[in-house]
Formats: structure tokens, sequence, C-alpha cells
């Protein structure tokens, strides 16, 4: 039940944000639109733990920070690197250990991979990730686990 509700008050609060409408009668077809996706889902029998990991919730208030500092990290050193040649690019493919447990771990990792500039997941495999690095440093980074252990960290709650 918990999850129902929560799939409709996510329904309803993106059919306000992408529309803007505050009329009463947007408004009314909005929350039917809501009730509807959210009926059609439970019949569908797609709203379970893995579609809503609600779990992830805790961690997600200690990773989210730390993914933008890398974010905002990772932009300017290959902002840096665009605007001065002098700077070695050095593409590589690497392999990352995903020591993830569930497949919402091993996804958050790979897109928090692709997320951060200079890195983009290539394959995700059951116990690693292929990985595309613009330069060796960011290939070292990724290499040296701190972003899988804060997902596993995130992953346990």
């Amino acid at each position: 039940m918990l999850r129902l509700l929560i799939l409709f008050f996510l329904t309803i609060g993106l059919w306000i944000a992408l529309s803007g409408h505050f009329d009463p009668f947007l408004l009314s077809l909005g929350l039917l639109s809501a009730a509807t996706v959210t009926l059609v889902s439970h019949r569908m029998g797609v709203i379970d733990a893995e579609g809503q990991p609600l779990g992830l919730i805790p961690g997600l208030l200690r990773y989210i920070p730390w993914l933008a500092k890398e974010i905002v990290r990772a932009c300017i050193d290959v902002a840096w690197r665009i605007t001065r040649p002098s700077l070695p690019i050095q593409p590589t493919i690497i392999r990352v250990p995903a020591n993830q447990q569930t497949v919402p771990g091993r996804v958050s990792f790979a897109n928090s991979i692709t997320l951060t500039p200079g890195t983009i997941s290539l394959d995700v495999l059951e116990k690693e990730i292929e990985v595309h690095a613009l330069t060796a440093e960011s290939a070292a980074d990724l290499q040296s686990g701190e972003m899988g252990k804060r997902v596993e960290h995130l992953e346990s709650g």
C-alpha cells in the first residue's frame, strides 16, 4: 500500500512540475491521470521493491552530495583539458569491479559513472562494469573503488 501511495504522489508531483497548471479542472485531470497510472501499474504487478527501492533513500541522502561534488570536480577537469590542449587526454577502456548485491545497486553505480564527465559505462556485467575513461586519472579514480564502496553503502542503507 505504501508503494502505491508513493507512486501516486510522485506521479502527481511530476504532473504538476511538468505542466505548471493550477486550474482546478486541469488539476483534477492530473489527479485522474495519476490515479489511472497507479491503478494500471498495480494491476500489472510492476510496483515492487525493484521498481521502488525505498531502502535506498537513507543512503541517497549521504551519496547525492558526494556524487555532486565528484561531478563538479570532473566537469572542471574535462573543461580544463579542453581549454588547455597541452594537458593529456588518454582514452582507455577499463573494467571496474561491481560488488553491489542488487540490480538497482549495480545500475546506480553504472549511472554514477556515466554521470561523471570523462567516464561512460559501456557494459554492466554480473561482477564488473566496462568503462571508457577519458584520462588515466579518471580511470585510476574509478579503479580506486571509492565510488563502488559508496554505492555499496547506499545499498545497505
